[in-house]
């Protein structure tokens, strides 16, 4: 490759695009700082006071949403003040609260159903349908009135959670589901009442006895799950310590996470966690992250790296210096997206929602039609029921369900593999992708330069083996910063070559260096210091070397070439299946790059690729975002979310990849922590899951109510066929448990983080 080497500016993209992973480009044995593995032996103590007035500022939190879906809080926005008292220890009673709240929850709905369940089994005993249909006749004295007495406990105790339901729902003037079940109980409640003391009829005690048990047991399952879902998060918090290991005036003191601060030294044993975002001083050790960024094997850590609050240590001891606290560490990140973006709104919820709202006055006005219908052509016994009947197996429960758990559930499982979703509509178009533009550098690739190849010229008279060459090379290039000499160095040095001292120095500008090194005149550079010595380059190999689209140094021993060394921008091992897996999918995959065409050529031709683009500055990203846009492709755009912000925000999917600790990048739409091109099918494979699990239990919702209404407003009972309201009940909570069950198998599904 013909190039002015030593003019040749460092390529600016890849300045640009260092990935910002947990780590810390590698060091040398003698680079690295002494471990020290004794601690300071001496005792600890609290830390003096000092004015916390700055940790106890905090904006309040509004809720927002939609009444219809306030059941379902806890799965929305489950604490959503987690964020931003990371480990704050009147957090730490903060979300304890708010996991009480959720058992709570829990646990009333399954005291209540036991209870009512108890009543419910004399009910059912005093019945005079039960009787008839057990082929037995008794009566007690003040039958009724017992029957009556029971009926009124299960209505006002189990029937409370309903009740208060409607009376919020008509607060607000959004009636719902709450409002149809309450309105039915009420219903049976007060007709089978007067017809114990005021009217004659057919009363509807075990109706209402039966219906209130099967509704607390369906809202008992569903609490379950909702709780399950959102404990992901719960979990994320639990893993931040308490304490921490201040080093101060060469002291060791316990203070609360809370109080440190930027630029504090900490202490961190071996098996303790890192009590926040920092950069290891002194010692080494591995870190398990595996539950903050989905990485599986230890990360070994010395001087000069990055570690994560909340990771655990191993068998060394580590001092690190405090970089981020509170909200700007990267596990309140994390939860802050997952909680963005399970609050976000989405097209799939937002159609939810307005059919759950519309199938309210569906259901009213069958009901009110129903009743009117009946008590005309059979009375007002019959008429009643199938009232109540329609109300129950109406209500959207399962359709105020089916989104938010599937999204609460994928979410929290994705945050755990290090994917962060920002917004949920990118998530959900993801599914209909069917190209993926990479950025090369830092991407499809490590984003910096590396040895691939040492080539010999053939039967060289001076050198014995491309170790020689490389050592050789390495010597004259050791005291340069240049992106290539740092290469090469570092070659040499993973091969433990022994690198010899250099003499008379000299840069040729522009052309490259020279210096003798072991008494022999070595010159390194570029094709044009051929042309500086009036050299001819005869050796086949060489030539088709530098015609490979890589970078090419020569090295001239003694006047004459000796052989090359060539150099690119090093494809990540992962890319390649990334690529396969992605056009398994039937998803076209494009390149862009600001490389020249040689290079591009290389590396989409390695990777088989679709289509590239050369050349390209980064401005000009957005550009062919559009261009592929206007060629009719769904497109994600997958880069590092600094200098390609603009083609990330243009394309219907923006993907930022490698963001490492620093998650909050504003113009991707979805986060990778890794710099793991094979997230991007996996994402995409997610999302399509998770759409298909969306769409089950819609239909599972919707579908049960077009057959179940008609049913239960009776249109079939002259073929026999009618629904009483406890099996309406039975119907309405199946179709809301199956909803539930659903979507938890979205956890087992192949694919999911």
């Amino acid at each position: 490759m013909d190039e002015d080497y030593k003019n040749k500016p460092e390529n600016e993209n890849q300045k640009k695009n260092q990935p910002l992973d947990s780590g810390s480009p590698e060091h040398s044995p003698s680079d690295q700082q002494k471990h020290h593995s004794e601690e300071p032996h001496l005792k600890p103590h609290n830390r003096p006071e000092e004015s916390c007035h700055d940790h106890h500022n905090s904006n309040d939190h509004s809720h927002h949403g939609q009444a219809q879906a306030q059941h379902h809080e806890a799965v929305r926005n489950p604490h959503l003040d987690q964020a931003d008292h990371i480990g704050d220890p009147h957090h730490a009673h903060h979300v304890h609260h708010n996991h009480h709240d959720h058992s709570h929850h829990l646990d009333d709905f399954k005291r209540r159903f036991w209870v009512s369940l108890a009543l419910t089994i004399p009910i059912l005993f005093l019945s005079e349908m039960i009787q008839k249909w057990l082929g037995i006749s008794f009566r007690l004295p003040f039958h009724q009135y017992i029957l009556f007495a029971l009926s009124t406990i299960i209505f006002i105790y189990g029937g409370w959670p309903f009740l208060k339901g409607t009376i919020d729902e008509l607060k607000i003037k959004q009636p719902g589901m709450m409002t149809l079940i309450g309105t039915a109980i009420s219903v049976a409640f007060f007709y089978s009442s007067a017809t114990v003391f005021f009217i004659e009829g057919q009363d509807f005690f075990w109706e209402l006895a039966t219906l209130i048990v099967i509704m607390l047991l369906g809202h008992w399952v569903e609490a379950r799950s909702v709780v399950g879902a959102s404990r992901a998060l719960e979990e994320l918090v639990k893993i931040m310590p308490t304490v921490a290991h201040l080093i101060q005036d060469g002291q060791v003191i316990d203070v609360p996470v809370s109080e440190l601060k930027k630029g504090d030294q900490v202490l961190v044993r071996p098996g303790e966690k890192i009590p926040s975002d920092g950069t290891v001083t002194e010692g080494s050790s591995q870190v398990n992250e595996s539950l903050l960024t989905g990485e599986s094997k230890p990360v070994p850590k010395s001087s000069g790296d990055l570690v994560i609050g909340g990771s655990i240590n191993g068998q060394g001891s580590l001092q690190i210096t405090i970089e981020k606290t509170g909200q700007e560490t990267y596990l309140a990140q994390v939860i802050g997206l997952v909680q963005q973006a399970q609050a976000s709104r989405s097209r799939t919820q937002d159609l939810a929602n307005r059919s759950a709202a519309f199938l309210f006055y569906v259901a009213l006005a069958a009901g009110i039609i129903s009743f009117a219908v009946w008590n005309f052509m059979k009375g007002s016994d019959f008429a009643l029921e199938r009232a109540v009947t329609v109300l129950v197996i109406a209500c959207p429960h399962a359709l105020g369900l089916a989104i938010p758990l599937v999204v609460a559930i994928s979410t929290s499982l994705t945050a755990r593999g290090g994917i962060l979703i920002r917004d949920r509509r990118a998530f959900e178009a993801a599914k209909s992708v069917n190209a993926v533009v990479f950025d090369k550098t830092g991407t499809l690739t490590e984003g910096k330069f590396g040895v691939n190849r040492v080539q010999l010229v053939a039967q060289s008279p001076s050198l014995s083996s491309e170790d020689e060459l490389l050592r050789l090379a390495a010597a004259v290039e050791m005291n340069s910063e240049h992106v290539i000499s740092r290469a090469i160095v570092s070659r040499a040095q993973s091969l433990n070559l022994s690198i010899p001292q250099v003499q008379d120095f000299k840069a040729i500008p522009g052309k490259g260096v020279s210096s003798r090194v072991d008494g022999k005149l070595v010159q390194v550079g570029g094709a044009s210091l051929l042309e500086e010595l009036n050299l001819a380059l005869e050796d086949e190999s060489l030539k088709m070397l530098m015609k490979k689209g890589q970078t090419t140094v020569l090295v001239i021993v003694d006047g004459r070439p000796a052989g090359a060394i060539a150099l690119s921008d090093k494809i990540r091992d992962e890319s390649s299946e990334a690529i396969k897996k992605l056009k398994q999918m039937e998803i076209k995959v494009f390149m862009l790059t600001g490389d020249s065409e040689e290079v591009a050529k290389a590396v989409s031709e390695e990777l088989d690729l679709d289509e590239y683009f050369s050349q390209v500055l980064p401005h000009e990203k957005a550009e062919k975002i559009k261009l592929l846009k206007s060629r009719g492709f769904q497109v994600a755009m997958v880069g590092d979310g600094l200098n390609d912000a603009p083609a990330l925000a243009t394309a219907d999917v923006g993907i930022a990849i490698g963001a490492g600790t620093d998650v909050a990048i504003e113009s991707a739409d979805i986060i990778l922590v890794k710099n793991n091109p094979t997230d991007v099918p996996k994402i995409i494979n997610i999302s399509r899951k998770t759409f298909s699990k969306m769409v089950q239990n819609l239909w599972w919702a919707a579908g049960y109510n077009i057959i179940a209404i008609p049913l239960a407003a009776g249109i079939l009972y002259g073929q026999g066929i009618l629904i009483s309201p406890a099996l309406g009940a039975v119907l309405m909570s199946l179709s809301t448990v199956i909803v539930a069950l659903n979507s938890q198998t979205l956890r087992w599904e192949k694919g999911l983080a």
